[in-house]
């Protein structure tokens, strides 16, 4: 089986490159403790990687890495599907941009939360995230949608 590059845009490549930031990004640090001696997470001080913190959504993360890659398979493959390509890899980047932001703006780990400070992993995460949802929507995009008739769902 011999599978042709050509096939790719660069919408699917953009898709691909935030996919692999992304798991790559959930394992370098997100979260690091400042000088202050109070300032924990989970009892300890240091940096800590969403992998470390996250036992949900380091899962999480790992899947919609994923969803860029199943893109460039169906893509590779020529698989036919009943939506556009690159809506489902768009549709999972805005879920995991959610999840992101929460968790590193809204309910970030540690104690007290204003001694705990975002570290690089973090906003590697989210560039990937937005590279992921950026390729998928311009892939979605570029496939005429068929019309239906008025009054019909």
């Amino acid at each position: 089986m011999f599978l042709d590059l050509d096939r790719m845009n660069r919408s699917e490549w953009i898709a691909v490159a935030g996919g692999l930031l992304l798991a790559v990004a959930t394992f370098l640090p997100w979260y690091g403790t400042s000088d202050n001696p109070n300032a924990v997470i989970d009892g300890e001080r240091g940096d800590f990687s969403a992998w470390e913190v996250h036992p949900i959504i380091r899962w999480l993360m790992l899947g919609t890495a994923a969803a860029p890659l199943i893109l460039a398979w169906i893509v590779l493959r020529d698989h036919q599907l009943s939506w556009p390509r690159g809506d489902a890899t768009a549709v999972v980047a805005i879920a995991a941009i959610g999840l992101v932001l929460y968790s590193g703006i809204v309910s970030r780990p540690g104690e007290p939360r204003s001694e705990i400070g975002l570290q690089i992993g973090w906003f590697l995460a989210l560039l990937g995230i937005v590279l992921m949802m950026v390729g998928g929507a311009k892939r979605a995009a570029e496939v005429e949608r068929r019309r239906k008739p008025p009054g019909v769902i």
